[in-house]
């Protein structure tokens, strides 16, 4: 059956939605058909979250019209929403992590028994139907911090489901899944089509909305500007429609030379916040004119390590060496000084002062040399001639160089971190998420950029979520699981199953 024959059971009519100076979304059409997964792709900052949040009434249209199922109706929250069968799986999921499954699935719409107690029989019966019903294998006892990541995702779908919720909205929903689960949860989404369910997919990742949608719609700069099948599109077309212009989305790079070894971590073992210990004995090297790629799911001691190396965080045991220098007890100054550049995870928190003009952001680890000051003098020329030479050369979008860092678009600021990181000499590049949230145009410059350093002998180690990232930049890769190293891979050797296996835990 074509999605003409279908039921149209969500549909956005000339939705647009204005905030103080920005338009997210201008006049925007979006139709939703019964049991079709319809993937919505877009840059950063494209308008596809305030449409969702439309969708699920946490925000109220300026102008335009919302239908379920043939009836015009007004959201005025979340509960509307959930109301009329709509339910969200937020990227960042709403759980409480001491609590079961069953127990989890059920707040704020628990069942009472006569007494006016809650009903934890019938919740967990309940449970259990959904999960076997749609092919989602959760245990209903189960407490959520026990769970992986991707099982956990499954509790927020059965918590849409439970709510007799029949339209679905994805936001990027395999963020944090290792290949094999975000495998498990296209399964899974088709076996919801099957039985009736609409899905909506927010996704960046291009090759999974040809895996699995039915219909593709392209936002840009909050207008719709088309909308295609999976079978008429390939990942050069979508990212033409997102951008607006022709996108290389392979990375251009000859084989690499390595030379000797810049950075040397031995024994490594890092506590996180609540003093856990999070990076257990990890060793490597990364040599000169190589990129050695770090794999592996959000939270298994990457964040704390790359603080660890960048002189945010201490050691607990062992060493790190860097270019000859012991610098395990170096400050975050001293460690630049040592010619290492660091594109932080964060940007807004450890990357930038949000506050301070772009010119001063461009300088921020160079603010105490010349000729940008002497002594207690200012050369405000020099830091102006400066910003300006890199917002050229890095094609950073902004109408002054004056203007605060915080009114840079996502892409823009990750743009003039590399810029500033960048201007000086550089002998190892430590580079966090690199390209996390940004648009696809941005990515393409990013990574040429850290080609680019590596084919100047820098070495460049790259700690990423994103499996094809480290895939398409990485001379050799190392995969992280519960803090410790499973295994080291040449690029030749690395496939996405393996990789996936190691991610997971497991040897295979």
């Amino acid at each position: 059956m074509s999605n003409t024959d279908k039921q149209v059971v969500l549909e956005a009519k000339g939705i647009s939605k204005h905030f103080p100076g920005v338009i997210a979304n201008n006049n925007v059409d979006l139709a939703l058909h019964k049991g079709e997964i319809l993937a919505l792709l877009g840059e950063n900052g494209a308008g596809k979250s305030t449409l969702m949040n439309i969708l699920y009434g946490l925000y109220h249209p300026t102008e335009g019209e919302i239908w379920i199922k043939g009836q015009h109706v007004q959201l005025q929250s979340p509960r509307d929403a959930i109301a009329h069968g709509i339910g969200m799986v937020h990227q960042h999921f709403q759980l409480v992590p001491v609590m079961t499954v069953a127990e989890n699935v059920i707040l704020g719409a628990e069942v009472t028994t006569f007494a006016g107690r809650i009903d934890m029989r019938q919740a967990v019966r309940e449970v259990s139907e959904l999960s076997h019903k749609y092919g989602l294998a959760v245990d209903p006892n189960a407490v959520i911090e026990d769970l992986p990541v991707g099982i956990q995702q499954r509790v927020e779908i059965i918590k849409a489901l439970y709510r007799k919720a029949d339209i679905l909205i994805l936001d990027e929903p395999t963020a944090v899944l290792t290949p094999q689960e975000a495998n498990e949860l296209f399964q899974i989404m088709r076996e919801l089509t099957k039985q009736g369910v609409s899905i909506i997919f927010i996704t960046h990742k291009l090759k999974e909305v040809l895996a699995v949608a039915d219909q593709i719609a392209v936002l840009r700069r909050g207008e719709m500007v088309g909308s295609t099948l999976p079978s008429e599109a390939t990942e050069a077309s979508l990212a033409e429609m997102m951008v607006g212009r022709n996108v290389i989305l392979q990375v251009d790079k000859s084989e690499a030379h390595p030379g000797a070894a810049i950075l040397q971590v031995e024994d490594a073992h890092v506590l996180d916040d609540r003093k856990t210990s999070v990076v257990k004995g990890v060793s490597f090297e990364v040599r000169a004119g190589e990129v050695l790629g770090v794999a592996g799911v959000q939270g298994n001691g990457q964040r704390e390590l790359v603080e660890a190396l960048t002189g945010l965080r201490p050691l607990t045991q062992g060493r790190f060496i860097i270019d000859g220098h012991d610098a395990t007890r170096y400050t975050p100054r001293q460690i630049t000084d040592l010619d290492v550049a660091h594109i932080p995870e964060d940007r807004e928190k450890h990357g930038l002062v949000m506050a301070y003009p772009i010119e001063d952001n461009t300088i921020l680890n160079q603010y105490y040399e010349t000729p940008y000051s002497s002594g207690v003098i200012v050369n405000r020329k020099a830091i102006e001639n400066h910003a300006l030479k890199l917002v050229e050369e890095f094609d950073v979008r902004t109408p002054s160089v004056t203007v605060a860092a915080s009114t840079l678009s996502g892409g823009n600021k990750q743009k003039l971190i590399v810029a500033r990181e960048f201007s000086k000499p550089v002998k190892l590049l430590i580079a966090a998420q690199p390209t996390r949230g940004i648009d696809v145009g941005s990515i393409e410059f990013i990574h040429q950029q850290i080609i680019k350093q590596r084919d100047r002998g820098v070495a460049v180690l790259l700690v990423s979520a994103e499996l094809d990232e480290i895939m398409s930049l990485s001379d050799r890769i190392v995969v992280m699981f519960g803090g410790r190293i499973m295994a080291t891979l040449p690029i030749a050797e690395a496939t996405r199953e393996k990789l996936g296996l190691l991610m997971a835990g497991s040897h295979g």
